[in-house]
């Protein structure tokens, strides 16, 4: 039987094999290579993208010295990323805007530092800094940035209220951020915040139709007179809690008012208006849409031993206590100007015992604390 030789490639083909073999094995070195590097970067907190935007530039050894960088991630990530400012941007505090690193390089070329970029891109949107970007550079940003709730986006009616009024900066700022710059009533804000914190103000509307959701009745027991007044529920509830530690004081306090509806507001106001005529209307009652009343938080408040509340031990003590029930002393006199209306020694609103003890400690009334910490 013949057997059969076993056929040996020939020469090209084995060197074809050979080499192909061995660039497989280069490749897949590399890349288990290259996926460690990535590996390295990633672990740290910069996304795929990124860690391949610095393996491909080479500044891995940078990076790992740098560590976590969020400004950096999004530079490394953005098509806008330029060499010459990789220092700087390192130093910047991240943003999540979209347009970040390209507004960043336009600050630094407007000859801004580190530090006031980072201040920049803080106190506004993405829109706001790219429009602020395009300006001539702000000689001393810290006058009014240095304040958290200062807005990048009011800078020019800042310096214009401030130059008018001779306000400090503080002041400047949370009457601007208010709208007080403005003229009551109009072009106001429509607000959509229907909690608690919502804020309603000769600038701040609510919608015609708002109705709040949990109105209840107050018993009469708490009321004066023989009128039927709403409230908020969790509002009266507190209330009603102030009101007992009152009696336990030998104080009688009641509950004059509390919810009006947009049409009742329009009724009283149409009243006192053919009564007194528009400059009373103007300086004492609220046009209707902006009164506090139609949140069912706000309550009038009276003493069952006199009619004049401001004369009342009982006036004195619910400015001094209100807060410990969550409750703020919405219109003093001492802040006619922030608030905009005439002193109301017997208004007083539901805002939660948190806010309405900081409103109360540090001397605010609501608006001024709704300009710090809740208007974004």
């Amino acid at each position: 039987m013949e057997v059969k030789k076993k056929l040996k490639p020939k020469k090209p083909l084995r060197i074809f094999l050979y080499t192909l073999s061995t660039i497989i094995i280069v490749v897949t070195c590399l890349f288990i290579f290259y996926l460690y590097e990535r590996n390295e970067l990633t672990k740290i907190g910069y996304s795929v993208k990124a860690s391949n935007e610095i393996l491909l530039k080479l500044k891995k050894s940078y990076v790992l010295d740098i560590g976590e960088n969020k400004t950096l991630n999004a530079a490394f990530e953005s098509k806008d990323y330029k060499e010459k400012n990789l220092d700087n941007y390192s130093k910047i505090k991240y943003q999540p805007h979209k347009h970040l690193i390209k507004n960043i390089n336009t600050l630094l070329k407007k000859k801004y530092n580190n530090n006031e970029i980072s201040m920049i891109l803080s106190h506004g949107e993405d829109e706001d800094v790219t429009e602020f970007a395009k300006r001539k550079p702000v000689a001393y940003l810290e006058e009014f940035f240095t304040y958290d709730f200062a807005k990048l986006k009011n800078y020019d009616r800042y310096m214009s209220y401030m130059n008018e009024t001779g306000e400090d900066e503080e002041n400047t700022i949370i009457q601007v951020n208010l709208d007080l710059d403005k003229e009551a009533y109009k072009d106001p804000v429509i607000t959509d915040d229907y909690t608690e914190k919502v804020l309603v103000s000769k600038h701040r509307k609510l919608e015609d139709n708002y109705k709040p959701k949990d109105l209840i009745t107050i018993p009469s027991e708490y009321v004066k007179g023989n009128t039927k007044v709403k409230g908020d529920r969790t509002a009266f509830t507190h209330l009603k809690e102030m009101i007992e530690a009152a009696k336990k004081e030998d104080m009688d306090i009641l509950v004059n008012s509390a919810y009006r509806s947009y049409e009742d507001q329009v009724e009283i106001f149409d009243e006192y208006k053919g009564l007194y005529g528009d400059e009373y209307v103007a300086k004492y009652v609220s046009t209707p849409g902006f009164s506090e009343h139609q949140t069912g938080l706000g309550f009038d408040l009276a003493s069952s031993k006199a009619d004049i509340f401001s004369t009342t031990k009982e006036y004195d003590w619910a400015v001094h206590n209100s807060y410990k029930y969550g409750f703020v002393h919405r219109y003093p006199k001492s802040a006619e100007t922030i608030t905009g209306f005439t002193n109301e020694s017997w208004h007083f609103r539901y805002v939660g015992k948190k806010i309405a003890t900081y409103v109360y400690e540090h001397k605010l009334v609501y608006d001024e604390y709704y300009a710090m910490f809740l208007d974004k």
